[in-house]
């Protein structure tokens, strides 16, 4: 008996609805994110001073840095999945394009795979920003009460 090796793929049969539903639900979380960016933007330039801190400081530059990388990243992959959205018309014109429909398919599990990534790196960054700023929080207000 053989073992056949198959690639791993997103098995599940897409149709035309449902990959919509889902560039659509991406583009909404990722526009949120472009918001919440200027929220951490905010936070960041309130805590400045706590964040350059000799003991804060390379903490803070690495959240600095990935908050800059992925929001290059988001503004590419809204780019990408507003062009795929305008694409989708390959699926559902009603003629049959099998090379492009086939192409259109593979093209979105690409991105379900990078847009998994990014929402997975983003949720770690939010994490560490988080984190960092309730530990200044908590010193600022330990030495508040101190004085």
């Amino acid at each position: 008996m053989k073992v056949i090796k198959s690639s791993p793929k997103y098995i599940e049969w897409l149709n035309a609805e449902l990959m919509h539903e889902e560039s659509s639900k991406w583009l909404s979380e990722l526009r949120f994110i472009k918001d919440e960016e200027h929220f951490f933007e905010d936070l960041i330039k309130l805590f400045t001073l706590q964040l350059i801190d000799s003991k804060n400081f390379s903490k803070s530059k690495e959240i600095v840095d990935l908050l800059k990388s992925l929001r290059i990243k988001n503004t590419e992959l809204i780019a990408t999945v507003t062009s795929h959205e305008r694409n989708l018309k390959i699926m559902v014109d009603g003629k049959d394009q099998l090379k492009e429909e086939e192409a259109y398919k593979d093209r979105h599990r690409e991105l379900l795979i990078a847009v998994k990534r990014y929402f997975k790196e983003y949720r770690r960054l939010k994490a560490q920003l988080f984190k960092t700023v309730k530990g200044i929080m908590k010193s600022e207000k330990q030495k508040r009460l101190l004085s």
